[in-house]
């Protein structure tokens, strides 16, 4: 990385926040066993955020996913980047505290290059690429160790 990009990339880390679980709660509906994001770092209001979720043996999907090898399931994966993407959407539009939902609409391009496992640490990197209306389309990212384990782009929609 060249010294300009260095600098870039130090001054958009300066202007981030980081969301917490109270925070998340307080954006989109959904609670444990489903709620797949723990906190958001590295939040750009309107532009990207990073989820992150700690996998545990206990996570409920386990007991039967699989019993002799526990993999967290790929759709799973998916949700927890929907999830970020939903709380980025609601945080930019400062919609906490409110009657509004985030609705999955399609989802494309899919892929799913490495198994995830109990211990494991998903980073959930979600960056908008387009927004008309209540309709946003975001791309996602899933890493656990800098190495991506899933990916996709998702469309979704808020509404009452």
């Amino acid at each position: 990385m060249s010294l300009i990009e260095n600098q870039f990339a130090s001054m958009n880390k300066e202007k981030t926040l980081t969301l917490t679980l109270d925070q998340i709660t307080r954006l989109i509906p959904h609670r444990s066993p489903m709620l797949m994001v723990e906190r958001l770092i590295e939040v750009v209001p309107g532009e990207s955020a990073i989820g992150v979720k700690t996998v545990s043996l206990n996570d409920w999907y386990f007991q039967g996913h699989f019993p002799k090898k526990a993999v967290m399931p790929g759709v799973m994966i998916i949700e927890a980047l929907a999830q970020t993407a939903a709380a980025l959407a609601m945080h930019t539009l400062d919609l906490y505290d409110q009657e509004k939902l985030v609705y999955f609409m399609g989802i494309d391009e899919a892929r799913f290059r490495k198994m995830v496992s109990p211990g494991d640490t998903l980073h959930l990197e979600v960056k908008k690429t387009h927004k008309r209306g209540p309709v946003w389309r975001f791309k996602g990212i899933a890493r656990v160790n800098g190495e991506v384990v899933a990916e996709a782009v998702k469309t979704a929609m808020i509404s009452d």
